[in-house]
């Protein structure tokens, strides 16, 4: 009786789809018809943000206008803590993904407005989507388009901060060749750049800020600048208070034994000898 022979599974084929390349990443892309978002490489290949704000980022544009993202309800969704969650949100505000402000209704009930911004710095081609027809109540208002902020000016006059800020707004051309900006751009910045020394920003900082992420289809440099001045204003930082230094050493003209004081003269034991 002849004997039969099993022949193991023949190993998984490891073609390619599309015949790409045997390393690195392939993709299998299908076409979305609904239920997308859009998301820049600007965002999803950023160089400096984590892997958490990039993935917090896309999830906040993905929602619906009117959609609850604070940490809470945020971390109610995710497993990271909250400790992670706010850190990525912050990651998100310094690179203008994301912008939230206090805000005190007329009821006298403060809440959060937050701002999520698919490209930086653009200016907005479109206003806000609204929810689905379907998941909206036939008398709802829509809600109402953020207006342009003005640039900030700076609260007193002071010469060497304006020279600073008009060597900052000069110099930027060469961090990136696409800031070079023209002298009457350059003179209307600077009080903007005035507004952000006089608040406490180190000339550093406001250098980081305004040419961080700057979008590749840039057409109007001193707008983007501009825009990024008013949007991202930062708040007063608090003066530290200045250490009071001890008055000098003097020696006493009648004992010579040392002392403070702001003048020469006698010491306490001396006066009162004297007195």
């Amino acid at each position: 009786m002849a004997s039969k022979h099993f022949n193991a599974p023949s190993r998984a084929s490891s073609a390619v789809p599309g015949g790409g390349p045997r390393s690195g990443v392939v993709h299998v892309n299908v076409r979305h018809n609904s239920r997308y978002t859009v998301v820049g490489n600007h965002l999803a290949q950023h160089r400096e943000l984590s892997l958490l704000a990039i993935g917090l980022a896309v999830h906040i544009q993905s929602l619906p206008v009117g959609a609850p993202i604070g940490i809470k309800s945020l971390t109610a969704r995710f497993p990271e803590s909250e400790h992670r969650i706010a850190g990525a949100l912050r990651e998100l505000e310094t690179y203008g993904y994301l912008e939230r402000t206090r805000e005190r209704l007329p009821s006298g009930k403060v809440v959060t407005r937050t701002v999520s911004y698919n490209q930086p710095g653009a200016e907005p081609t479109e206003p806000a989507a609204p929810e689905p027809p379907a998941a909206q109540p036939a008398a709802q208002e829509p809600a109402p388009t953020a207006p342009a902020r003005p640039l900030p000016q700076p609260r007193s006059a002071d010469l060497a901060r304006h020279r600073t800020a008009m060597d900052l707004l000069t110099d930027l051309h060469r961090h990136d060749p696409r800031l070079l900006l023209a002298e009457r751009d350059v003179r209307r910045l600077a009080p903007g750049v005035e507004a952000w020394l006089e608040a406490g920003a180190r000339p550093g900082a406001v250098q980081r800020t305004l040419t961080a992420t700057v979008p590749d289809n840039l057409k109007h440099a001193a707008g983007l600048l501009a825009y990024r001045l008013a949007e991202l204003m930062p708040p007063f930082l608090p003066t530290p208070p200045q250490a009071v230094r001890p008055d000098p050493l003097q020696n006493c003209e009648t004992c010579d034994r040392a002392f403070r004081a702001p003048a020469p003269g006698h010491c306490r034991d001396c006066l009162a000898e004297a007195a």
